[in-house]
């Protein structure tokens, strides 16, 4: 990369991936540049790759896990928050609009004109990127960019589902899944002091999600998890975190009088199946959940410096990123894949 340009993989009109050299430019008002040190490769690039937005301007560059350090300050950015040579994530979210009535209201991770990075803005699947100042988090020091990467889009997507659900220290916690939200949701819900329930399917996983903190590991493959569930007295919260419909339903029956089922991963094997007399006798619910604001994140990250809390993850550098990306679709990844451009 010299000066004037940049490499970046970008999906083209043909949903193919190419590595290109484009023209480094200055950031718009409102916007930094990012100079990237990582990215993650997350499930939701699919998105991008496959066209599954009709209004995808192509080519495209994914990517919206990213580490970089700013580069240079657009007109109108706030100086006193923003600082050339600041390290800073981006992740889902390319920033709210901050004036839609949803927006208003405060639920910014709601907004209904969010662009999201990758996806309607050009993401880090690239040395360099530019982003919205509203979307800009604060990475603390002793967090490397492999391991931040992950935390600014998985990490607060589970964190802050477990923050905002009704579980408390003691409750018990159910996790399916252990893969890429999965093994970081179980580290969180150990780290937070609740009883931590993972569930797999194979015996593969087991000693890893003990390992990462669960008390119990059940597999799908020999065991009812809901049933099993309901013998260690019902789970206060059940987070699915694997893309399946049909297991989360399922899991459902395992919730204890008054648990929630929060739905994170989103399933392509047809609509999710619940037993009405589970909810109602019980006052059991059911809830999805996105991702988190900017301060939210941030708050993951000092978490999970507090904690100890990372994930796992393999380190690729940037032109082996259709590699990357078809191990992670295969469900080949431990636990996630990161691109990494250069050292970092």
């Amino acid at each position: 990369m010299s000066s004037e340009t940049y490499r970046a993989v970008q999906v083209g009109a043909t949903g193919q991936f190419e590595l290109v050299e484009r023209d480094v430019t200055p950031p718009p008002p409102g916007n930094v540049r990012i100079r990237v040190e990582a990215c993650g490769v997350c499930h939701s690039d699919l998105i991008t790759v496959l066209g599954l937005l009709s209004d995808i301007a192509y080519p495209r560059v994914p990517g919206h896990e990213v580490i970089g350090r700013i580069d240079a300050l657009g007109e109108g950015v706030d100086g006193s928050a923003w600082a050339v040579g600041q390290r800073v994530g981006v992740g889902y979210s390319a920033g709210p609009d901050f004036q839609c009535v949803l927006c208003r209201r405060g639920d910014f991770v709601n907004c209904l004109h969010q662009k999201v990075t990758g996806v309607g803005t050009d993401g880090g699947y690239a040395e360099v990127m530019i982003a919205s100042e509203r979307a800009l988090v604060a990475v603390p020091d002793g967090i490397a960019p492999p391991q931040g990467a992950p935390l600014v889009c998985a990490g607060v997507t589970v964190y802050k589902a477990l923050r905002s659900s009704p579980a408390r220290s003691g409750d018990l916690v159910a996790i399916q899944g252990v893969g890429g939200l999965g093994h970081l949701a179980i580290q969180f819900a150990h780290a937070m002091g609740m009883r931590v329930v993972a569930i797999g399917r194979g015996a593969a996983k087991r000693e890893v999600a003990l390992e990462l903190g669960a008390d119990t590991y059940l597999d799908t493959q020999s065991v009812d998890a809901a049933e099993a569930l309901q013998a260690l007295g019902g789970a206060s919260v059940i987070l699915t975190t694997a893309p399946s419909n049909k297991a989360a339903g399922k899991l459902a029956e395992g919730l204890a009088p008054r648990g929630t089922l929060v739905v994170l991963g989103v399933g392509g094997d047809g609509p999710m199946q619940l037993s009405a007399a589970d909810l109602v006798f019980g006052s059991r619910s059911i809830t999805g959940s996105l991702t988190g604001t900017t301060i939210e994140t941030e708050d993951t990250l000092a978490f999970s410096l507090q904690q100890g809390v990372l994930p796992i993850v393999e380190v690729v550098p940037l032109e082996e990123a259709p590699e990357a990306y078809s191990r992670m679709m295969r469900g080949e990844a431990r636990f996630r894949m990161v691109l990494l451009m250069g050292a970092a």
